[in-house]
């Protein structure tokens, strides 16, 4: 069995990792160009890092790793945005290895916590075996804003 190869992707060389996470997310609609720029853009200013995991040279799994601060923590704190792996690919230590990657990158920003929202019935198990630990009284609320299209606005008289 190849190793698993993890690393960093710098920021030209996004389009492949993310074909993976296009896979999974928009069920393969891709990026729009200009996101891609702005996450581009994030890998090239420090905020964010994507992780590539390839078996035989294959990218098979990603991980995208976002950096921001923290006021009570007074620092920086990492937040696991996606993590995705090949469904032949799994099982075979490749989601263990971006964890490892993950944990690694922060290490050396001296980022000492690490976050990851996962949905019921999905990857908590996973991560619970990785060491990730449930927060206690924590929950997630998020809202939808509407957003007109600028094209629609009519100029000011």
């Amino acid at each position: 069995m190849n190793p698993v190869e993890v690393a960093p992707v710098p920021a030209p060389d996004l389009r492949e990792p993310l074909w993976l996470l296009e896979e999974w997310l928009r069920e393969g609609e891709p990026v729009p160009d200009d996101f891609i720029g702005k996450v581009q853009d994030s890998v090239q200013a420090g905020d964010v890092e994507v992780l590539a995991a390839r078996l035989g040279g294959r990218v098979v799994g990603v991980l995208v790793l976002a950096f921001r601060p923290n006021i009570s923590l007074g620092g920086l704190f990492a937040s696991i945005e996606d993590l995705y792996v090949r469904p032949e690919a799994r099982h075979r230590g490749v989601g263990a290895a971006l964890l490892k990657a993950a944990d690694e990158r922060c290490r050396g920003r001296g980022i000492y916590y690490v976050e990851v929202q996962v949905e019921r019935g999905g990857a908590g198990a996973f991560y619970a075996a990785s060491g990730y630990e449930p927060e206690p009284d924590v929950r997630v609320f998020s809202r939808s804003l509407v957003i007109r299209d600028r094209g629609d606005e009519k100029p000011e008289a």
